[in-house]
């Protein structure tokens, strides 16, 4: 044997004392499929296509069969859909109703109690329901805290399983546990046997037969100045022609993520008059040519889900292919191409734009997104006309809004109101005034981002335009009312925190903007030279609307409520 060899060997030997012994079996490298978990993963997914843009409604079945997501079940998932496991697990632990269990960790309760914890049910005691229920639920239930489920005028709410608790006390929220009570309960709504008996879907068949043409119901439109009711309020009719005006194939995403705290208008249509939507929705799809459209509806609302499923399915053949995507808990899904981006089966991370959807939208087609309301309004305004629509209105402004109205009023809800009302009509004409024992201190005119105004501002228009040099904004008309007895500062703080869990994390001046901007604002001193700075980074820097908007009820707050700052000895 050559003595280099030799050499080496005696070497090796040295170095590695076992290296005369056997070699232990080698284990294949990365992480293994268990089988038991992959022949889950086929059986629940049965003969459903297993593309990418299915991602999370194939995470939904895990979530809803097992109660949670292993790390088996990702894996298993991964390789069903041959994908890595850093694309499941990334898409997974981004959304909020997602249980996902890593490895050596327990297992979660089968049964989660979910209490909202934002503006309006924090008014009415969420803080004290969520103790209390943590220390009474027993063995077998979780209960957390949730962001805004859109139940603001039954505060506060619970969710148990899928069934939700409006008015929740410890008493009625344990009911439903003990009840076996976990499912969405269906409202009474107008199906589709009546909304026909009623004259639906003759503007639908009138626009597919050519009797009427597309330029006759955009002008409609166009002359009833109809803008988007989601928040943004772009003119709809021209938002139409400019998708129509790019080259085909087209298709059409509906947000329905209705998750502004203070809103819920979304949902009262879906649950009273959904074909109302549904026409409206197939009358766009069909102007802009559609080939496929996606309802992308929040999580937190099964029982509308329910109702699309079944009434949809009445639907006589015929039209653009319907897709139903169901949310899972992350409110920046709300922000345009970031519902793309979630129907297409990923995080909900904003895009940069330009391109703007209606250019470069879903799966990289030309795309329609219209909110739910917006297109609710479609037959109404087609078939009454341009002028019935704009009969209503007041302080000059024309048009009806839907207010949804929460907080210390009479009788919270959905308020169907001219157009530019004030919040004093507001409450005194449609909510029966202020709930006994409080006194009108301040509102939210436009949801979460929308700002804070002191009630002596109780004569501004409520309507796109009205309130941006107060530094304020409609958007989708949530109006939150606060009396003498909640904390204006308070208000702003759980804001803010909404704002810190439910940014994407994407761009740094809005994920560490709004954690240093709540960490600020819980000191008993506000520092308003540097929380200005602060808030006015955001403003700059961020990438969409949340980080954008953010600040906006903490910057109301300094400017509109001096008084909250002034020492209490000093106001003695």
């Amino acid at each position: 044997m050559d003595h280099d060899v030799q050499d080496l060997q005696k070497v090796r030997s040295f170095e590695h004392p076992g290296a005369g012994r056997k070699r232990a079996k080698a284990t294949p490298k990365g992480r293994q499929v268990d089988p038991t978990a992959a022949h889950e993963i086929e059986l629940l997914l049965g003969d459903r296509p297993r593309r990418r843009d299915l991602l999370i409604e194939h995470l939904h079945l895990i979530q809803d069969k097992y109660h949670q997501i292993s790390a088996a079940h990702l894996a298993a998932l991964a390789d069903e859909m041959k994908l890595s496991f850093a694309e499941v697990f990334e898409t997974a632990t981004f959304y909020a109703h997602f249980d996902v269990v890593k490895e050596g960790e327990p297992d979660i309760a089968p049964l989660t109690i979910r209490v909202c914890d934002s503006l309006t049910c924090a008014m009415m005691g969420a803080e004290k329901l969520l103790h209390e229920l943590q220390d009474s639920a027993g063995p077998g239930v979780r209960v957390v805290r949730a962001p805004c489920v859109g139940r603001c005028d039954t505060a506060p709410a619970a969710e148990v399983g899928h069934h939700f608790v409006d008015h929740a006390t410890v008493t009625n929220v344990l009911a439903a546990v003990k009840g076996g009570e976990t499912h969405a309960h269906l409202p009474k709504y107008v199906d589709y046997d009546a909304y026909v008996a009623g004259g639906g879907y003759k503007l639908l068949s009138s626009l597919r037969s050519g009797a009427m043409t597309k330029e006759d119901l955009l002008k409609s439109l166009d002359d009833a100045s109809l803008r988007g009711l989601g928040g943004a309020g772009f003119p709809t009719g021209r938002k139409w022609r400019a998708v129509l005006g790019e080259p085909g194939p087209r298709l059409m995403a509906i947000n329905g993520d209705e998750g502004e705290p203070g809103t819920f208008k979304d949902r009262f249509y879906l649950e009273t008059d959904p074909h109302r939507f549904i026409e409206g929705m197939l009358i766009g799809a069909h102007v802009v040519e559609a080939t496929d459209v996606y309802i992308y509806l929040r999580d937190e609302y099964p029982a509308s889900r329910e109702i699309l499923e079944r009434e949809i399915a009445k639907l006589p053949p015929g039209g653009p292919v319907l897709h139903m995507r169901r949310g899972a808990g992350a409110y920046i899904c709300g922000e345009e191409s970031s519902l793309l981006e979630s129907i297409e089966g990923k995080r909900g991370l904003p895009r940069h734009k330009p391109p703007y959807p209606f250019q470069v939208g879903l799966f990289g087609l030309p795309t329609l997104i219209n909110n739910i309301e917006t297109l609710w309004w479609v037959r109404d305004i087609v078939e009454k006309g341009a002028d019935w629509w704009k009969s209503h209105g007041r302080n000059d402004r024309h048009g009806l809004r839907s207010y949804s109205v929460s907080g210390r009023v009479k009788n919270p809800g959905m308020k169907l109101a001219p157009a530019g009302v004030t919040v004093r009509e507001l409450i005194d004409e449609f909510c029966g005034g202020m709930a006994d024992g409080h006194t009108f201190h301040a509102y939210l005119p436009g949801g979460a981002s929308g700002g804070i105004l002191p009630a002596s501002m109780d004569n501004i228009p409520l309507d796109f335009g009205t309130l941006e040099k107060y530094g304020c904004f409609i958007g989708s008309a949530a109006i939150v009312i606060l009396s003498e007895q909640d904390s204006v500062k308070g208000a702003a703080l759980n804001l803010m925190k909404f704002f810190e869990d439910e940014s994407c994390g994407q761009c740094t001046p809005c994920r560490v903007g709004t954690q240093k901007a709540a960490i600020l604002m819980e000191r008993p001193v506000w520092n308003r030279e540097l929380l200005d700075q602060l808030s006015q980074a955001m403003r700059d820097a961020s990438i969409c609307g949340l980080g954008q908007a953010a600040s906006n009820p903490l910057t109301s707050v300094i400017k509109y409520f001096p008084e909250e700052f002034v020492p209490k000895e000093a106001a003695e």
